[in-house]
């Protein structure tokens, strides 16, 4: 590798590492006329399971780390005196099939900063991705950041290319927008994510009546919010994430906890990382809003606008509505039973099923893969319930803290605890 491209590879690819909008879902892109790669449903990247267990990646870099905002959160911010680099198209192409044929990678991340304009920087971000397919056959994922006022026309090319296309939210308020990044606007980020849905729905009609229509972002949008950058509360953030969820289709919402750049006194100070905790539940609260059934208001509101450290998302707001419970694990609705504590989709999904030739035991609920050590509390099934005492949600919080720190105690080690 030229010595000049590889340093270039060095700084761009260090700088991407803060975008953490990087898993793909749903493309179905086949490799055709002896072309490059394929983008298989449910293909990760940037060193991302897949549901069989696979591990996948893909060359996660910016175009250029130059920009003309000056972002408070932003490593790349151009009042950061730090050094610079730019890819040119060319060598964006040429690095993604020269790693492709030495099998480091299985797909493209492409960002970028903003330079000269949005439509600028879009245009080339598309070239790239429009070379990759059309010249040199590539079938591999190919995931671009959609730039904040770039125009519809480049987005519909860019869709046509792309597996998955996303706009950066950045920050969960408009407040916090103001603050740290005035030179920007929610009306330019909401715009492409609007196009975007738009688009996707209408092909989709095309597509019932028609047989042949071309493929447009498959793996759909995605966006990234930025947590603990600014005052926002989990509640804030969460409820945000359930309104673009509805109005703009996306398949995922991303969490990157603020990593602290620098002493501005607009954010939080060097040394005050976001704790990882915090970023873990959100996802799980997301988890519960796309695929059990929550909705945002019932998972936080104005009396509790934070997730608990503690305890996940579910077994909070279970202990919240003690009311609702126990649950006979034989009768109840499917959706109710995926709400209890300690029992997952899938174990749900063998309940629903199994309940229809015989009544369920305590055994069978185990052998289903329910976590009996949470779940025992909110449900009855055949053989009566374990626990026959009248606790309260404190008590059963505590009970289960008390377990869980108990069998990871037996774990414990020196050199875990390095970890």
């Amino acid at each position: 590798m030229h010595e000049r491209v590889q340093e270039k590879l060095s700084i761009l690819a260090d700088a991407a590492k803060y975008d953490v909008s990087c898993a793909s879902s749903g493309s179905d892109r086949k490799n055709t006329n002896k072309g490059l790669g394929n983008a298989h449903p449910g293909m990760g990247i940037c060193h991302s399971y897949t549901p069989d267990g696979r591990c996948v990646s893909l060359l996660k870099i910016l175009l250029t780390n130059h920009c003309i905002y000056d972002c408070a959160y932003c490593v790349s911010r151009k009042s950061n005196d730090i050094k610079r680099a730019a890819f040119t198209v060319q060598e964006v192409v040429d690095l993604t099939i020269n790693f492709y044929r030495r099998n480091y990678i299985e797909g493209l991340f492409l960002s970028s900063g903003i330079f000269r304009d949005p439509d600028y920087t879009m245009e080339r971000l598309v070239r790239i991705a429009k070379d990759l397919r059309t010249i040199h056959k590539f079938n591999g994922y190919i995931h671009l950041k959609a730039i904040p006022g770039a125009s519809d026309e480049l987005m519909q090319e860019a869709g046509m290319y792309a597996d998955r296309l996303s706009v950066n939210l950045e920050l969960p308020t408009e407040e916090g927008l103001k603050l740290l990044a005035p030179e920007k606007k929610r009306a330019d980020m909401i715009q492409p994510m609007n196009y975007l849905k738009n688009e996707i729905i209408r092909l989709d009609d095309e597509r019932k009546v028609l047989k042949k229509v071309p493929t447009f972002v498959p793996a759909g949008q995605s966006t990234q919010v930025i947590v603990g950058a600014g005052k926002e509360t989990d509640k804030d953030i969460v409820h945000l994430a359930a309104r673009f969820y509805h109005q703009f289709q996306l398949k995922r919402v991303y969490y990157s906890g603020y990593v602290p750049i620098s002493n501005d006194a607009r954010l939080p100070g060097l040394g005050h990382q976001v704790p990882m905790m915090r970023e873990n539940r959100l996802y799980q609260a997301d988890w519960l809003m796309r695929f059990y059934g929550f909705k945002a208001q019932e998972l936080l509101d104005d009396a509790n606008p934070h997730l608990d450290t503690e305890i996940d998302p579910k077994l909070s707001w279970a202990l919240r509505n003690l009311h609702l419970f126990p649950v006979d694990i034989n009768i109840a609705d499917k959706m109710l039973i995926a709400r209890v504590p300690g029992i997952g989709m899938n174990s749900v999904n063998k309940i629903i099923a199994a309940r229809s030739f015989s009544a369920l035991g305590w055994d069978q609920l185990q052998q289903m893969g329910v976590q009996l050590n949470r779940a025992k509390y909110f449900i009855t099934c055949r053989k009566g319930p374990i626990e026959k005492k009248d606790f309260t949600s404190e008590q059963i919080r505590r009970q289960i803290l008390n377990q869980s720190h108990s069998k990871y105690l037996k774990l414990h080690s020196p050199q875990l605890s390095l970890f």
